[in-house]
């Protein structure tokens, strides 16, 4: 009887691994359905800088060719104020007005934290300040940007902060509930638009996030990567992200998917230097098509795609199939 119930635990613990490391658990939702709508991507100038692209070249071919109608913009604190006190929006007032002749929509992504590593993109005069002092400039910065833009229609929700409460990730300091709060304030005080707040969509149960945005936004993750177990699959039922939206009562246009992986994991180094074995082990073409039918079945009211710069430099280095995958989404 000992003997069996050890053969017993050994094979539980074995099925397990299996089920969270080997297990592929794609998604099967029938044919993907284009809708430019509900379907649009984060674009971010640092990234595209940071795989050797040129941001207009790739922002062109994403509007003309993919025909993106939904853009989340990161509008980087590091770009528009170089040296304090002196605020230059023209990177971003291009890439808007190329949006406004092709009927695009867009979340302007504002604060200290954004997307794209070190995730927290405050300027280089900051980095010898107390905490309290950065916080106050981003008050400032966020004043100034909201008036900068607050005439623009094209953009539709101020999204605040990006995953503000996630501390286990980013070169950040810890998330301060307090200080978003008073950003959200401060930010309904100049605008009336919707204010969307970021949440980990694994690592989360949205309450805090939920309370303190008009809309809430998750990541979606299906293949993960860490030092101890490498590389993990999430086998989460689409179900588990309605559940927990419900739970929050956040429902129809209140609830998007703000991130949903559309790109390979990076253990080491750079997504631009990642061989294709290594790809192949979060992300392959099927590993995409299983995301955006998961993405689909949760059915929240929009899902940005994460990873629209690397598609592009997938394309002109020769494989055009994720590009082209994306394209009949849009």
């Amino acid at each position: 009887m000992k003997l069996l119930k050890i053969l017993i635990l050994i094979f539980i613990i074995a099925w397990a691994i299996w089920f969270v490391k080997f297990a592929k658990h794609y998604a099967h939702n029938g044919e993907l359905k284009r809708n430019a709508d509900v379907w649009g991507v984060t674009f971010s100038t640092k990234f595209v800088d940071e795989l050797g692209l040129n941001v207009n070249e790739v922002y062109t071919a994403m509007l003309d060719d993919l025909q993106v109608k939904q853009i989340r913009l990161p509008i980087y604190w590091d770009q528009i104020e170089k040296n304090e006190g002196e605020f230059n929006f023209s990177v971003f007032d291009e890439l808007l007005a190329e949006g406004v002749e092709r009927d695009v929509k867009f979340v302007a992504n504002l604060g200290w934290r954004l997307p794209r590593w070190p995730e927290c993109h405050a300027p280089t005069w900051t980095q010898d300040m107390p905490i309290g002092d950065i916080q106050n400039k981003t008050f400032s910065m966020l004043k100034i940007a909201i008036d900068h833009y607050k005439d623009h229609p094209e953009i539709v929700a101020w999204q605040i902060e990006n995953e503000p409460l996630v501390d286990w990730f980013g070169d950040c300091p810890a998330g301060d509930e307090e200080f978003l709060k008073q950003e959200v304030e401060l930010v309904k005080s100049l605008d009336d638009r919707p204010i969307i707040i970021s949440a980990s969509g694994e690592l989360s149960m949205w309450k805090r996030e939920a309370e303190i945005g008009d809309v809430l936004a998750t990541t979606l993750y299906r293949v993960v990567w860490n030092p101890w177990f490498k590389y993990f699959r999430y086998p989460l039922p689409a179900s588990f992200y309605n559940w927990k939206a419900e739970r929050v009562d956040k429902v129809g246009e209140q609830m998007i998917i703000s991130e949903l992986q559309a790109e390979p994991w990076v253990p080491n180094g750079t997504l631009a230097e990642l061989p294709d074995n290594e790809i192949n082990k979060s992300f392959d073409l099927r590993q995409m098509e299983s995301n955006l039918q998961f993405a689909q079945k949760i059915n929240f009211s929009k899902n940005y795609l994460w990873g629209v710069e690397w598609w592009y430099l997938r394309k002109i280095n020769g494989d055009d199939s994720y590009w082209n995958l994306a394209k009949q989404l849009f």
